[in-house]
């Protein structure tokens, strides 16, 4: 059985809130115009994921001289309840330590 073409290439395993959230553990220093630009939304998309997810305690955002800086809270267990006995840090955790070997842990990805 084939999935059609029309379809088939439209859907993908993570979420944008995923996505940005994986940026932000990955460079916490990141801007916003940079995460929008890697993940391919706009700009206010990832600033509606952002306020989203420091709402539910994913991450706070401090401010340093003209920039944020954003760190995660990775305790903060999964929203789906299927999941919701995962903590956020084990979904980080599975991609940033696959993309970096020589990382020691989440202290090094900002988390």
């Amino acid at each position: 059985m084939s999935v059609s073409s029309s379809r088939g290439d439209q859907w993908t395993f993570l979420t944008n809130h995923a996505r940005v959230l994986l940026q932000i553990a990955r460079d916490p220093d990141t801007r916003l115009r940079d995460i929008a630009t890697g993940i391919g939304i706009t700009e206010r998309a990832v600033q509606l994921i952002v306020a989203d997810l420091e709402a539910a305690g994913y991450l706070t955002r401090t401010r340093v001289g003209r920039r944020n800086r954003y760190t995660i809270d990775p305790t903060v267990a999964l929203r789906h309840p299927a999941e919701a006995d995962h903590p956020v840090g084990d979904l980080l955790g599975a991609f940033l330590h696959r993309e970096d070997p020589a990382s020691s842990g989440p202290e090094s990805s900002g988390m």
